[in-house]
């Protein structure tokens, strides 16, 4: 089966912090934009899926202790909610589906483990499918175990789930990574944070098969900072293992240094890496939360045309409250996250189709319908 035919077409989740026990069913496509006001629950989604990244590398019991252990992540706690479950299916959009399914439970302290996790599949075509069921009472995921024996599903499954790649490019204050000296060969991935870009454009610069993307990315900064010219890229001189993002203006030989760009410039350089990448490294889930902090209007514009080339090869999964990115994707694109503060829960929903709203897109922009509350989730 080839993996990178897979998409990730459905996420249903249940009691995770803002998402009931009743649960809610969303469904992915090429892109994906969600959109909701403060509090709506975006960002419980978000944390979701990088709760699924660590649990890939058995990281589960860090993720619980670092968002408050188990009453922090059920919904509303451990009185109200008894256990959290999620199912996600991924599927060649024709006849292959792969499903990875858990559910977790409080343990004797204020961990969750493990009441059950399996794996399934389907391929209607060659009329064939499986399950391989984990039972449970473990406290990190058994998919890594079980893939290194030769032949099982479970590898295939959990090379799905780490293509699945949370990055939120937020931190870029004086101490932050990606403004500091970093391990020259910490350059295999880009990381969540970005932490690495220097190292990572640094050995896409230096390899022939991947210089071409790394012309492509200094092409698209130039279109938002045009007094930029290139990155200089060396190891530091004091100790060849670190380096750092320096850069160099044009018309000037002068060595800038990354404190001397702004907090929008920095983000974006770091989007245009993330998404410009090499295919053969670019992640085939990517989830961006409000990728358009502190960018400039015109850099949005630059932004979404970037996301709409590169979702043909990778799905997009953003979270934003921005108008600006709202108007630049069509209504079928968006699931629209509101509060429902009667039943305290966070609801995923897509709009009125393109149909139902062409009257109201005659006269409005798909951000002021938001705003109007016509497609929900108003920010007001």
């Amino acid at each position: 089966m080839d993996a990178r035919r897979m998409k990730l077409t459905r996420l249903t989740l249940r009691g995770f912090k803002s998402i009931d026990s009743v649960g809610q069913t969303i469904d992915f496509g090429d892109m994906t934009v969600l959109l909701g006001a403060n509090g709506a629950g975006k960002s419980n989604l978000i944390s979701f899926f990088k709760m699924l990244n660590l649990m890939t590398t058995e990281s589960l019991q860090r993720f619980i202790g670092e968002q408050g252990y188990a009453d922090s992540i059920l919904h509303f706690g451990l009185k109200n909610t008894k256990c959290l479950s999620a199912n996600l299916v991924f599927s060649d959009g024709n006849n292959v589906r792969d499903y990875y399914s858990f559910v977790l439970s409080p343990g004797s302290g204020s961990d969750l483990i493990f009441d059950n996790e399996s794996v399934s599949w389907e391929n209607t075509v060659e009329d064939k499918s499986g399950v391989v069921d984990f039972g449970g009472g473990f406290k990190e995921s058994r998919l890594i175990r079980d893939s290194k024996e030769d032949g099982n599903p479970s590898l295939f499954v959990l090379n799905l789930l780490k293509n699945c790649k949370v990055f939120q490019f937020h931190d870029t204050s004086n101490t932050a990574d990606i403004r500091s000296r970093k391990y020259i060969d910490d350059n295999e991935f880009l990381r969540s944070n970005a932490g690495n870009l220097a190292a990572f454009l640094y050995v896409l610069k230096n390899r022939d098969d991947w210089r071409k993307s790394y012309n492509r990315i200094v092409r698209y900064i130039q279109l938002i900072l045009p007094q930029f010219d290139d990155f200089l890229l060396n190891p530091s001189p004091g100790n060849k293992d670190f380096i750092k993002l320096d850069w160099k203006g044009k018309d000037s030989d002068y060595r800038f240094g990354p404190h001397q760009l702004s907090d929008g410039s920095l983000r974006f350089m770091a989007l245009a890496t993330l998404l410009l990448q090499p295919e053969e490294l670019r992640p085939k889930v990517i989830i961006l939360d409000e990728p358009e902090l502190g960018l400039h209007p015109a850099a949005i514009g630059t932004l979404a045309g970037m996301i709409r080339s590169v979702a043909v090869k990778s799905q997009i999964i953003i979270a934003t409250q921005a108008t600006g990115m709202v108007n630049e994707f069509g209504a079928d694109k968006i699931v629209v996250v509101e509060y429902d503060r009667i039943e305290k829960r966070s609801i995923f929903r897509r709009p009125a189709n393109k149909v139902d709203l062409s009257e109201w897109l005659e006269r409005y922009s798909l951000s002021e319908l938001w705003e109007k509350n016509v497609l929900g989730g108003s920010p007001s």
